[in-house]
């Protein structure tokens, strides 16, 4: 069982497609008897992720800063509930309390929690998977960027090799499963 720490959207104005995502995510992972970590709201996808856990049987935790506790939008559901003092130190906490990461389709803070994992494997501050579930090439045009960064020698090609992409969620927690299996 690894404690998998899962990226998302937290708007409440998205599709219904990636609330379903969110919620199969969640219930795959419990399914498989994984701990869920999130960023501990009950909004958006990383609402219904956590809800799709816990329909399944599985724990979850949430990390949340308390800005966002004081917007009542905490999921105090949450098996275990972290409170810090700030959004960084909420990623330092995910990243402490996760065995691995994966990143669903989201926003401006999605990729900032996926650029902040990936940065810090890069610089070997940990050797945790990091998969990207890209249904539909949501992250396509992201990923034919970062490429055209690694050909101009912004980003080593050893950094892109950390990233797994998978396009639907049981790849993307076999991913996830199969290299912390090799590790």
């Amino acid at each position: 069982m690894a404690a998998v720490c899962v990226f998302c959207a937290s708007s409440s104005t998205l599709e219904q497609r990636w609330l379903d995502l969110a919620a199969e995510t969640g219930r795959e992972l419990a399914e498989r008897g994984h701990v869920l970590v999130s960023g501990g709201g009950c909004v958006g996808m990383m609402g219904t992720v956590a809800d799709g856990a816990r329909s399944a049987g599985g724990q979850t935790l949430g990390v949340i800063p308390q800005c966002l506790v004081d917007l009542e939008v905490a999921d105090v559901a949450s098996d275990e509930l972290l409170v810090t003092t700030d959004m960084g130190g909420r990623k330092n906490v995910m990243i402490e309390r996760s065995d691995a990461f994966l990143t669903l389709p989201g926003g401006l803070g999605t990729l900032d929690e996926l650029f902040e994992v990936w940065t810090t494997a890069t610089l070997d501050v940990h050797h945790k998977p990091i998969v990207l579930l890209d249904p539909d090439g949501f992250y396509d045009g992201l990923l034919r960027w970062l490429g055209g960064l690694v050909d101009q020698k912004f980003v080593r090609p050893a950094a892109m090799e950390l990233i797994h992409v998978a396009r639907t969620v049981p790849a993307a927690v076999d991913l996830i499963e199969d290299t912390l299996g090799a590790g």
